[in-house]
């Protein structure tokens, strides 16, 4: 299962969301998102025809991610929301195949992982 995992700022909108899903280059199975912002994503999911995965904030809990930024750090307690989500739902063994991209008004990121969640 390929899973885009997305972080986002309170004020991202559908178009922040698509811009940093084109700059990954990946169609997804699914999309992953903090428990807290699942209501903020869903417009953009539903005209993309995609799921939601909320991920609680206890399953970020210890997830390496390769990219750091002291925002998420400081926040959520992860290197990369995006990526820290998209594991998680992607499931155990799971690994990132596109690092964060950031949508050009700088609001969303999306990572891609490669899990054998179904």
């Amino acid at each position: 299962m390929v899973i885009a995992g997305f972080g986002c700022r309170a004020g991202a909108t559908p178009e922040s969301f698509r811009d940093a899903l084109a700059a990954t280059g990946v169609r997804p199975d699914g999309l992953a998102v903090p428990e807290d912002r699942a209501a903020l994503i869903a417009g953009f999911a539903r005209g993309e025809g995609l799921s939601v995965l909320p991920v609680p904030p206890a399953q970020l809990n210890g997830i390496a991610t390769p990219t750091q930024s002291d925002p998420s750090l400081t926040h959520r307690g992860v290197g990369s929301v995006a990526e820290a989500v998209a594991l998680a739902a992607a499931g155990p063994g799971a690994r990132i195949v596109v690092t964060r991209q950031i949508s050009s008004d700088c609001m969303a990121t999306c990572a891609i992982a490669q899990g054998l969640r179904l």
